[in-house]
């Protein structure tokens, strides 16, 4: 057994990511011919006409998946982990945490969030959680003070305990666990002590029912003297011991615990039913359950990037590709979560035809710009998984309103590249970036790479001057995952205008190889000069199957297995080792980032390079468990050096992309245990 699937079985509490996109037979190879772009004039040119309007179909199989997502208890409330919510009802029980000191001193955490980094910031150390939120535990430390959080299903009551752990006291009272309860999201209903019992608080909703919610609460503090800021009535208890809460009837301490220890069985028996890949899907399942929560704007289910990010961005925020590869994680055991988390993506696309680099609450977006475009990929990855007919006849006419747009206004000449166009509407002025270079290099994704060092933003065409192979070679594996879209849905007219474009680009790609280096190098368009700093985006045109075998060989042998490039004990590097800019290890400058991997890792799918793939997995998986193992981290990206995430504030300790690290060895575990999988896709 390799060394990474030891550790993942040793770190079963722990948790890995991702579920696939691709099919390493599905594309053809690049044409030979370089006649140009098979694409009509009209759909090449830089034109202001829009694209076909995005539909948004409103079809009974989507609201079913939203209206199953949306139901029971479950950590909806993306402001604290540690709160409780019920849909559809919008019932909640917050868990607060006091600190009591006899002096000055006193403090109160009312929410709690995974990675918070500011000083004097709560520590959380996320255990499990499953899909439905039928069993959720965490690990809290905060003002000297350890204790966890323990929840689970009792039927469609929850039931919750809070214990204390190991600490060294840092006052001479104890602190206090404070429940209190209340309707979010402007929902109808009041919530107040029941007047027959103090350990009652009673929800009511008029003509929906009551919830009663009850507290065994053998320590049980005089609540009207504990000031605290919660909203509505609240249980207060000394957490010298546990304290459990339940729902719908009363039930004891003993009770409470006996029925989160049946869950906690429940939840492990399925994970263990997964198989050799058990500990993986319950980290998928764990980063996930942990980053998905409801928007009541929009009353739907989503699983933004992070909680920290989403309440800075005013509820949520999705990116465009770190949303779809959201959705390919859930694949690996959500079906519903992982079409909503396409749906909604493609559903916050702009008038102009194409899927935004953000959408954030209060309906803002990035009307200028897109993101990488792995829509197309994602829906078939997970049609070929779940065939369900309907999801594609949702999802194409977005995906293909979106394709079009790349050709009718990021060409030039030709080649597809960046850009940001100010003129959209409705624009977001508090956006500086919009109509700038900045903003077309935020179109990337890739915010600050040094690809980008001295490009040239033209403020006529809006186009930063630059034939991007990574762009080029995203587009093209999604002209063909839609074509193949197109033949299931019977629409051979857009199939073939896709496979057309396809073909196209595929033609002028081919021009970027460039044979003394041995690689796909991007171009300066104003001066015609190739770019010889490299990143793993060189790699791309393996993903579009646009490679030759021999170039694929080289690029591999010379370059991705290049200890002065890129491979190392901690990769792939976001540039190259030898690149001036790695030593900045600043974000894209030299970090280590698990979509590029992935996309990398997709590209080597389609080669016979069976060993470099193995060891590229397995380095893959070792970063990732570095600190996942130890803390529960799942990192926005990765120091190249050292392989830690927490050397820098700007890698967010818990943004579930960082787990395509471990869903690499995910992949490469089942083509081990499937021999058919091991042949060449050539």
């Amino acid at each position: 057994m390799r060394n990474c699937g030891t550790r993942i079985l040793i770190a079963s509490s722990i948790l890995l990511a991702i579920s696939f996109l691709g099919d390493a037979s599905a594309s053809a190879q690049a044409p030979t011919n370089t006649s140009g772009p098979i694409i009509p004039h009209s759909s090449l040119a830089r034109s202001t006409d829009r694209v076909e309007e995005p539909r948004f179909p409103n079809s009974a199989d989507y609201r079913h998946v939203q209206q199953r997502l949306a139901r029971g208890w479950n950590t909806w409330d993306v402001h604290s982990i540690a709160t409780q919510v019920l849909l559809p009802e919008g019932l909640a029980i917050h868990v607060g945490f006091k600190h009591n000191s006899t002096e000055n001193g006193d403090a109160f955490l009312g929410d709690a969030l995974i990675g918070r980094l500011n000083p004097g910031a709560e520590v959380v150390t996320p255990g499990p959680h499953s899909w439905d939120g039928s069993y959720t535990r965490a690990d809290f430390e905060w003002k000297g003070h350890k204790w966890l959080i323990e929840s689970a299903h009792a039927g469609e009551d929850l039931v919750l305990v809070v214990a204390p752990l190991p600490s060294k006291a840092t006052s001479a009272v104890p602190p206090t666990v404070v429940f209190s309860v209340n309707y979010l999201w402007n929902r109808p209903g009041q919530a107040g002590k029941s007047s027959s019992s103090t350990d009652e608080i009673v929800a009511d909703q008029g003509h929906n029912g009551s919830v009663v919610v009850y507290c065994a609460c053998s320590n049980s503090s005089n609540d009207s003297s504990i000031a605290v800021p919660v909203p509505g009535p609240y249980f207060a208890a000394d957490l010298t011991g546990p304290v459990g809460i339940s729902t719908g009837k009363r039930r004891s301490l003993d009770e409470i615990i006996t029925a989160i220890a049946r869950q906690r069985d429940a939840y492990k028996e399925s994970v263990k039913a997964a198989g050799p890949n058990r500990p993986i899907l319950s980290a998928i399942e764990t980063t996930l359950g942990w980053d998905t929560i409801y928007d009541p704007g929009k009353q739907r289910v989503i699983s933004p990037v992070s909680r920290v990010w989403s309440v800075n961005w005013g509820g949520y925020v999705l990116f465009d590709w770190d949303t779809f590869f959201a959705a390919t994680m859930a694949g690996i055991g959500n079906r519903d979560l992982a079409y909503a988390d396409v749906i909604e993506t493609l559903r916050e696309s702009t008038v102009q035809g194409f899927v935004p680099n953000y959408a954030r609450a209060g309906g803002w977006k990035s009307s200028d710009r897109s993101e990488p475009p792995v829509g197309a990929i994602t829906v078939l990855g997970l049609y070929r998984k779940f065939h369900d007919r309907w999801f594609l006849e949702e999802a194409f006419p977005t995906l293909l309103g979106w394709n079009q747009w790349w050709a009718q206004h990021r060409d030039i000449q030709g080649y597809l590249t960046w850009g940001s166009d100010p003129e959209n509407e409705p624009r977001n002025l508090d956006d500086n970036s919009v109509g700038t270079w900045q903003g077309a290099v935020y179109e990337s994704g890739l915010d600050n790479s040094p690809m980008y060092d001295g490009t040239v933003y033209d403020p006529k065409t809006h186009l930063l001057e630059y034939a991007d192979v990574g762009l080029m070679s995203m587009y093209i594996a999604d002209c063909d995952a839609l074509a193949e879209i197109a033949d299931t849905l019977a629409k051979p007219d857009k199939a073939k205008e896709l496979r057309d474009r396809a073909a196209g680009y595929r033609t002028k790609l081919a021009t970027l190889w460039d044979e003394k280096t041995g690689i796909f190098l991007n171009k300066n368009l104003q001066t015609g000069e190739n770019s010889p700093r490299l990143s793993p985006t060189n790699f791309y045109p393996m993903l579009a199957h646009a490679a030759t075998p021999e170039q694929a060989r080289t690029m591999i042998d010379k370059h991705l297995l290049n200890p002065d490039e890129f491979w190392g004990q901690w990769m792939i590097p976001s540039i190259a080792r030898n690149d001036p800019a790695f030593r900045d290890q600043n974000y894209w400058r030299g970090r280590i980032w698990g979509p590029m991997n992935y996309l990398v890792y997709l590209g080597l799918l389609h080669y016979d390079a069976p060993a470099a793939r193995r060891e590229f997995a397995q380095k893959s998986c070792d970063l990732f468990l570095n600190e996942w193992s130890e803390k529960g981290h799942v990192h926005e990206n990765y120091n190249a050096l050292t392989g830690s995430g927490d050397d820098v504030s700007s890698s967010d300790r818990f943004y579930h992309w960082g787990a395509l690290l471990g869903y690499i060895e995910y992949l490469e575990q089942d083509r081990e245990r499937d021999p058919k999988l091991n042949q060449s896709n050539n």
